[in-house]
């Protein structure tokens, strides 16, 4: 099924924020109250006025118990709000909810928030929010400027409001508070002059490490040095995450087919590195020893770095470096998918060669197809007909361009994923 995120990968990466002019801090606190009620909720069930925000940086947060992104990105934002207040910054987040019933925002809110919520039962201010900010997807974080903007910095024209806060905190987490235009601007410079000088030395070690994790023959530190001059995939991935354990077989048998193709230029060379997610030790090195690459160490700072930098928002996910150590693109996973071992080196210009070989064949493919998986015809589309970045309802892994797709209900498949239905799926029924 095609899915909104596909968008994502045509992002302008270094222009992730809208800023819009709003009214006063006074304004946009009258929203979160009612005509009966001027507080909100605590995660223990406190009363707490609205008033008391006062001049703080204000998150609106839209979120479901019952929607795993919205899950993962609790985590993300409970780590954010504790450096935050910790450290003294005058940062509030508000609960939005859209679970479905009082016990599973009770269970939601107290176990996983610190922060207030807008009452359960308030639906008719619940649903003016969702109204205000155009709420079409969750999780939706908005962020309000207070009068000053942060600072003691007054804002001639009012506060402002950041549509895309979930972007923001995954991509910087506390330093991109207090969240102003002219702060997210200041990151994205310094975050241009990294990536100017970005190396596979400065992206993988720090002050107390200089080697990566590997395996074979025995447990040993190999150091990161030997990734120099070499194409480079970082896959961010863990062993409990279900796309990864469809995906991370495929990729280490196309990782393998590029390494035997490579084995008479000794110029050139491949090599994975695992960028962990995993829960706790030993899962992290159940997962490495079913792995033929590198790793870092488990729980290594600078993963989170890593996961920041390049604004992973998702796994499994294949990052890859050329051989200067310049990021070649972030949508490994989708061209290994696409193009098996043929998408290396992963640049512009072979992706390019491959889309032009993909339509050649295309023109060659049925106009419609039956498929075994799905009781209607399929109709063969690409970008220019209806066609684009998809998820196979097959295999359930990402495509883009040609795919044979159900006009009727949205269902879509790879043209490698394509079945002939048995005999036995067109015989009549009995009795016809």
């Amino acid at each position: 099924m095609r899915e909104e995120v596909s968008e994502e990968t045509q992002k302008d990466e270094n222009s992730i924020h809208e800023i819009e002019v709003v009214s006063t801090s006074s304004k946009y606190l009258s929203l979160l109250t009612s005509k009966d009620r001027d507080f909100l909720l605590s995660p223990t069930g406190t009363q707490v006025k609205v008033s008391d925000l006062e001049g703080k940086v204000i998150g609106i947060y839209f979120s479901a118990n019952w929607y795993q992104p919205c899950r993962i990105f609790t985590q993300v934002l409970a780590k954010t709000y504790h450096q935050l207040r910790s450290n003294g910054s005058e940062f509030e987040v508000v609960f939005v909810s859209s679970d479905e019933d009082m016990d599973a925002f009770n269970n939601y809110h107290n176990a996983c928030m610190p922060w207030l919520a807008v009452p359960f039962s308030d639906l008719e201010s619940k649903k003016e929010l969702n109204r205000r900010f155009d709420v079409e997807a969750i999780p939706c974080l908005v962020i309000l400027q207070p009068e000053d903007g942060g600072g003691g910095r007054r804002r001639e024209e009012g506060g402002a409001e950041l549509r895309d806060g979930v972007e923001v905190v995954y991509r910087y987490g506390a330093e991109a508070f207090p969240f102003t235009k002219e702060r997210l601007e200041e990151l994205e410079r310094e975050e241009r002059e990294r990536r100017k000088s970005q190396t596979v030395i400065s992206l993988l070690t720090n002050h107390d490490r200089d080697f990566l994790l590997g395996h074979h023959p025995s447990p040993k530190q190999v150091p990161v040095e030997i990734l120099t001059g070499k194409t480079v995939g970082l896959y961010f991935s863990a062993q409990g995450c279900v796309p990864g354990m469809n995906f991370t077989p495929k990729l280490i048998s196309i990782h393998r087919k590029i390494k035997e193709k490579l084995l008479e230029n000794e110029d050139e060379d491949f090599e994975i590195v695992l960028i962990s997610s995993d829960r706790n030790q030993t899962e992290f090195d159940s997962h490495l020893n079913s792995l033929p690459w590198l790793a870092l160490p488990f729980g290594d700072p600078i993963i989170n770095n890593l996961t920041k930098y390049f604004d992973i928002q998702a796994i499994p996910c294949l990052v890859i470096l050329g051989p200067d150590g310049k990021t070649v693109t972030k949508h490994g996973r989708s061209l290994v998918n696409l193009y098996g071992e043929d998408a290396y080196p992963f640049t512009d210009a072979k992706v390019e060669l491959l889309e032009k070989k993909m339509d050649e064949a295309a023109q060659m493919l049925p106009r419609s197809e039956k498929h075994a998986g799905h009781r209607h015809e399929l109709t063969l589309v690409s970008e220019g007909s209806g066609g684009g970045p998809f998820i196979c309802c097959d295999c359930e892994e990402q495509g883009s361009g040609w795919a044979y797709q159900c006009i009727d209900c949205g269902y879509e498949v790879h043209p490698k994923c394509v079945r002939p239905p048995v005999a036995a799926d067109n015989a009549p029924a009995s009795g016809d």
